[in-house]
């Protein structure tokens, strides 16, 4: 099976800011630490890289259990709540610039429509994150993500897929789409301890749809590979899930390595990493595995991790994966082809040359992932925003 289809090197294209003499002061409304999702997770990150390009930053946080100490968070937004909507929108109009994160289930309302009156009260330039473009919307889906594009400046979407699937399926218009990809943490000087088995890796808060069971699935089939390797499953389950259904998910993945003979080759850890010790566990390991059982997933920011940190990676066919994996960075496998699957991690295990080369790939794609080169990309955005704001007065 030939996996690999070698592409010209990638160059890092590194843009100096260059903006105004005073850098705009950038809004940001989104789900915020400590917050466990990977919205916060990216806005938090968002935020950093901003700041790297000394842009002033004020988040408006939508409140999530505990609240937050970070010195940027200015308010809270309470769902629901038409008070705390009109006071949010009010601090984000003192911003120059307002970046709005929207995923479906973070904001009140039906599929989150309470969101489309946040917009409509905005007086600054206003750019929407869209994390989500859903192949097959509902009606009342679809009119949230157009009215919401109609209403802002810009419209950033994170991958060539995202970005066609919205113009071509949407009414929306061209123009305000723009494509900035999804940042990552590219740290040097990590201290990295490998030990005796190989380890294939997935991380990530965990829940139905993320397709673990996949990998345990073939592991019995690895298991009499030199070292012995091991399958990681790093997280805990998303809140979200958890509020639900607890800890079922993963009370059945354990049960399923059981039930396969594989409990000595599957373990899972639980534990909190923070950013250098995520980053350590990550570059520890033979491969990053991203068996997700979606066929629709247009961004995922632990594949963009994977790459950052300079892992081989093998990933179901979703659109991301396809996209930044299929030029040799990686593998991708049909969904529910156990063969595929099983092949592939063989390959990454016992071909050196051959994860030695992804990891090549990874690293030269790295630089151009920093979280102050896409901090940088949104400056310029804004920048623009603002001047085409001050033609019109």
């Amino acid at each position: 099976m030939n996996f690999l289809s070698v592409l010209p090197s990638l160059t890092p294209a590194v843009v100096p800011y260059q903006g105004p003499s005073r850098v705009p002061r950038i809004g940001i409304l989104s789900t915020y630490p400590p917050t466990r999702c990977g919205l916060a997770t990216f806005s938090a990150a968002l935020s950093g890289g901003l700041r790297a390009n000394k842009a002033a930053v004020d988040v408006v946080r939508i409140a999530d259990g505990p609240p937050s100490d970070a010195v940027e968070v200015v308010g809270e937004l309470a769902n629901g709540t038409p008070a705390s909507v009109t006071a949010a929108v009010e601090l984000l109009n003192r911003s120059d610039v307002v970046i709005l994160q929207h995923e479906y289930g973070i904001y009140g309302g039906t599929d989150g429509d309470e969101f489309v009156d946040i917009v409509r009260g905005l007086r600054v330039p206003s750019i929407v994150v869209a994390h989500t473009v859903l192949k097959d919307p509902t009606p009342h889906q679809r009119w949230v993500l157009e009215t919401i594009a109609a209403e802002v400046d810009q419209v950033v979407v994170m991958t060539a897929a995202a970005h066609a699937r919205l113009w071509q399926n949407y009414d929306v218009d061209r123009r305000k789409i723009t494509t900035i990809p999804h940042g990552a943490t590219v740290l040097a000087n990590v201290q990295v301890k490998r030990s005796g088995r190989p380890t294939l890796l997935t991380w990530g808060l965990l829940g139905p749809g993320k397709g673990i069971e996949r990998v345990i699935d073939v592991m019995d089939s690895l298991r009499e590979l030199p070292g012995r390797p091991r399958y990681l499953v790093a997280g805990r389950t998303h809140p979200k899930v958890q509020a639900a259904d607890g800890d079922a998910y993963l009370d059945s993945l354990r049960e399923r390595a059981k039930s396969r003979g594989v409990a000595d080759s599957v373990s899972f850890d639980t534990a909190y990493r923070d950013t250098p010790t995520l980053a350590a566990m990550v570059q520890s390991a033979a491969a990053v595995v991203l068996p997700y059982d979606s066929t629709d997933q247009v961004t995922s920011g632990v594949l963009v991790d994977a790459i950052a940190n300079g892992r081989p990676t093998v990933a179901t066919a979703f659109p991301h994966a396809v996209e930044l994996l299929g030029d040799g960075t990686g593998i991708v496998v049909p969904h529910d082809d156990t063969d595929a699957m099983r092949s592939a991690l063989h390959m990454i295990l016992t071909q050196p040359r051959l994860a030695g080369y992804m990891a090549s790939r990874a690293r030269l794609l790295a630089p151009t992932m920093a979280w102050p080169v896409v901090g940088r990309e949104y400056l310029l955005l804004a920048q623009r925003l603002c001047a085409k704001r001050s033609a019109l007065v």
